[in-house]
């Protein structure tokens, strides 16, 4: 296959991939806005896609494949080296503000665990239940005609709608509201 074709398709690939390229490139003009581990990261993720680039160029200038390779493996052991150096930046920023947020909470008693969670799993999960049984149900009766076979899809729905109204109720009514300082 031609050097061209290799080129165009590496190129047809860099230019889609600006929806993580720009983002990236936002968060390097960020600055000190963003931590040093996201910065980080997004310059591993522009290395990457430059390197991208740079092979689509050199696939249709440069006539040996050992260039392009070449290239590609610099490229590609830059991203890791800057990507893996993120993944520590952001254990030790995660650790540090941990540290931080347990100092400031000594001596507060953690809040309990919110109920309300496992109550709306369970409306949902007995909902999903009761709809499945309820279609399983009306298609072993053996609908015969159009209305029976409509009937046995939209009951399991309506089901299932009003175990999730409900869910939405609970917790629409136990939300709680911040104490006021």
């Amino acid at each position: 296959m031609a050097h061209a074709i290799w080129a165009l398709g590496v190129a047809t690939v860099t230019a889609a991939g600006c929806v993580w390229y720009v983002p990236a490139l936002a968060d390097l003009r960020a600055g000190a806005d963003r931590p040093v581990s996201r910065r980080t990261a997004a310059a591993a993720c522009l290395s990457g896609w430059s390197t991208a680039g740079i092979i689509a160029v050199l696939l249709m200038l440069a006539e040996a494949w050992w260039l392009p390779a070449a290239v590609a493996g610099a490229g590609a052991a830059v991203t890791v080296a800057l990507r893996v150096c993120a993944a520590v930046q952001h254990r030790r920023e995660t650790h540090e503000a941990a540290r931080q947020w347990s100092q400031l909470s000594q001596g507060q008693p953690l809040p309990g665990p919110d109920p309300s969670r496992r109550v709306v799993a369970v409306l949902v999960g007995t909902g999903l239940t009761t709809g499945a049984v309820t279609a399983v149900l009306r298609v072993a009766a053996g609908p015969e005609d159009g209305s029976a076979w409509l009937a046995a899809l939209v009951l399991p729905t309506g089901v299932v709608a009003v175990f999730l109204t409900l869910a939405i109720t609970y917790v629409r009514t136990t939300r709680r509201t911040p104490p006021r300082t």
